[in-house]
């Protein structure tokens, strides 16, 4: 059983990597993004904002509970095969490796072509700033940033929950990161009602945050990059952030490309006070991209393999 739930991951890995995320397709994680919307709306309606945002992660969770639940054991009910299937369906939509890589790629792409309009267009499909007036080192900044914090988000963490439990561990880890990513602004209309939204997730990355921020001057190694710098760094830099984990990873991949990341930027118009994260050493450009998302796929292949061990070790 142990094998097929390993089996099952590295057949969503291999999956994500082949097709990667569909915009036609009905994305279970759109959908759950679409669940949190309608929660959103009908609590609001009954209570105040900081316990209507608390219900609503609440209703969200249980709604996907059940469905994964459901889903899994309809397939097993079915037929073996028909669950081996569902579970690593379920399991690739939560893995977002080749989106991530691909976002990157085509950053750089525009970057290399001296194209920068195309360039702020697409840093800006990928980060919440405003990207408008950035110049190429700007851009590359952004997308470097984007690549490093998104590891977590986007790969290492649901992955390390899959590994704990399976499909339906992925699949609420997915829906407690949808509800940070819709709901954790701290501006007017989101500060009490995704206080919960943004303190779950922030209890749910704390572990893999930091395992994947310390697998990264391993990658980095493997890589030619500069592993004692990405660990210097690591230990110095990693609080110099917002997020409780976002900083982690950021300053693990500044360190190993001996760059410099953070510092202020401007969101919707006004510029925010950031600390840096990094010395720079050198300028940020366009090949750091590149060298961000080679890490990136390493370090997920990092973890699984360790996490595969762990999971074996426990076991036997």
């Amino acid at each position: 059983m142990v094998t097929a739930h390993l089996l099952h991951i590295l057949l969503a890995l291999v999956l994500d990597q082949l097709l990667g995320d569909p915009r036609w397709f009905p994305h279970p994680v759109r959908l759950i993004g679409w669940l949190q919307l309608r929660l959103e709306v009908l609590t609001r309606r009954y209570l105040d904002a900081k316990p209507a945002g608390f219900i609503t992660v609440v209703l969200a969770l249980s709604c996907v509970l059940i469905v994964t639940m459901s889903l899994l054991l309809f397939a097993l009910f079915l037929h073996p095969v028909a669950y081996h299937i569902t579970s690593v369906f379920l399991l690739y939509t939560c893995f977002a490796t080749r989106d991530l890589a691909r976002h990157g790629r085509w950053v750089h792409q525009a970057l290399v072509q001296d194209d920068l309009p195309l360039a702020r267009i697409r840093v800006g499909w990928i980060v919440g700033r405003d990207t408008a007036h950035l110049n190429t080192a700007g851009v590359a900044r952004a997308g470097v940033e984007s690549v490093a914090e998104s590891l977590v988000d986007g790969v290492t963490a649901p992955l390390f929950y899959a590994l704990l439990g399976g499909p339906l561990g992925a699949m609420l880890y997915k829906a407690i990161n949808t509800g940070d990513s819709m709901f954790g602004y701290k501006n007017e209309e989101y500060l009490h009602f995704g206080w919960a939204a943004a303190k779950l997730d922030d209890v749910v990355n704390y572990i893999p945050a930091r395992l994947t921020a310390w697998m990264i001057p391993v990658s980095a190694y493997i890589l030619g990059l500069d592993y004692k710098e990405s660990v210097r760094i690591l230990r110095r830099d990693c609080r110099n952030h917002a997020s409780p984990n976002a900083g982690y990873s950021e300053a693990a991949v500044a360190g190993a490309l001996g760059v410099q990341l953070g510092g202020n930027s401007s969101y919707f118009g006004k510029v925010m006070l950031k600390p840096t994260i990094g010395d720079e050493r050198q300028p940020v450009d366009p090949t750091h991209l590149v060298q961000s998302i080679r890490i990136m796929e390493l370090t997920t292949l990092l973890m699984f393999g360790v996490g595969c061990g762990l999971v074996l070790a426990a076991v036997g």
